[in-house]
């Protein structure tokens, strides 16, 4: 049986209704209106705003554990693509005034700039377990009614991600070059002044970051839409091609991007993929992927690395998996979650072609993983 619906609280100007009838009442955030996606929970305790711009969350509700969101305020540099990907927001407090010295903007009013939809005074911890317990459910956020007929029905006419190719939806619409690298105190951002190799990164929904990352190291990058063709990639010789993060279902991505991944590992160069690149990668050589039952995100993650025995703490945002059994002959495991055991990174035995299902990048942290940009760089040295 559904749960009984609670009456909402005099004070309440939003709601939140699941799928499976469970219903919160609070405070309304950023702009006024609905929005439907699936929801999830983000552990990390920083970071909100890189977080709400990870093109990754496209079709999806945030939900954040850590209960001071805002805090720290909004600005303009710490942003992962150009407008907020994410559908929704839940918060268990009211956000506070912007206690940093880099705020310009107060969080509320960023997300109502950006169109965004929140509600917080939630019990974030009943919705982590409903969320943990029963898996994945469409979610709705209604701010400025607390009616919920429409709201529900919105929610249940939803599809969900498995088999929703929203690569499309983030990608950029026409190839770019990028230069920008990475930040620093007092100085922002800086400029590549000498290249030492070309890459193209193939945009799935990449973060700002992962492109600084690259041009920091002296990668001379040039960003193609997620559609791009095999003989469009080349074209630009590449010393190596990245295949980056992005959100929706892999299997639907893999419809036009598994055919030109595999033309790009047959083109004998180097290859470096993360996260929905790790798992179209995966597709590519002959594994598969299946949809997690929570997936994993936040920024305090635990990965093995099999092939040095060190274990670093991740950043991490996915919700499908690559199947570590369906790895073919030739493809060996690198490293592995130690939450669940999941696949976390691939190589391909001799072959410059490896990837991860996690964010080296990891804007603002950790980044005990960042030393895999440098790994790919040295790849393309190697086979220069």
């Amino acid at each position: 049986m559904p749960p009984t619906v609670p009456p909402p609280a005099p004070w309440a100007t939003a709601s939140l209704a699941l799928a499976d009838g469970t219903v919160f009442w609070g405070r309304g955030l950023g702009a006024e209106g609905r929005a439907i996606g699936e929801i999830c929970f983000n552990t990390s305790m920083t970071g909100y705003q890189e977080i709400l711009t990870d093109p990754s969350y496209a079709g999806q509700i945030v939900t954040f554990t850590f209960p001071h969101i805002g805090n720290v305020g909004a600005n303009a540099e710490d942003i992962e693509s150009d407008a907020p990907a994410a559908r929704g927001l839940v918060l268990r407090a009211d956000v506070t005034e912007p206690s940093s010295f880099r705020a310009i903007q107060h969080l509320d009013s960023w997300l109502g700039s950006n169109g965004l939809v929140g509600i917080a005074g939630v019990d974030t911890r009943r919705l982590t377990r409903l969320i943990r317990d029963r898996g994945f459910q469409t979610a709705g956020i209604d701010h400025g009614a607390v009616e919920l007929d429409g709201l529900a029905s919105e929610v249940a006419a939803w599809p969900g991600l498995e088999g929703m190719d929203l690569a499309k939806e983030v990608t950029c619409r026409q190839t770019y070059r990028w230069d920008q690298t990475a930040w620093r105190l007092g100085e922002g951002y800086g400029r590549l002044t000498a290249a030492k190799h070309r890459v193209v990164a193939v945009d799935y929904g990449v973060k700002k970051n992962i492109l600084r990352c690259l041009a920091s190291l002296g990668c001379d990058v040039t960003v193609t839409p997620a559609t791009a063709s095999a003989g469009d990639i080349l074209r630009h010789e590449p010393d190596g091609v990245f295949l980056s993060n992005g959100p929706g279902d892999p299997a639907a991505t893999g419809d036009y991007a598994v055919p030109v991944i595999r033309e790009l590992v047959a083109s004998g160069k180097p290859v470096f993929g993360v996260c929905l690149g790790h798992q179209m990668l995966a597709l590519a050589l002959g594994a598969r992927t299946v949809k997690m039952a929570n997936g994993h995100r936040g920024a305090n993650h635990p990965v093995k690395n099999l092939e040095t025995g060190r274990v670093e703490i991740t950043s991490q945002n996915h919700g499908f998996v690559v199947h570590a059994e369906s790895l073919p002959a030739g493809v060996r495991a690198t490293h592995v979650s130690l939450f669940d055991g999941t696949l976390a990174g691939l190589r391909v035995e001799g072959k410059p072609v490896f990837s991860v299902q996690y964010h080296p990048e990891a804007s603002p942290g950790p980044q005990d993983s960042r030393y895999l940009f440098e790994d790919f760089v040295a790849a393309m040295a190697a086979h220069a």
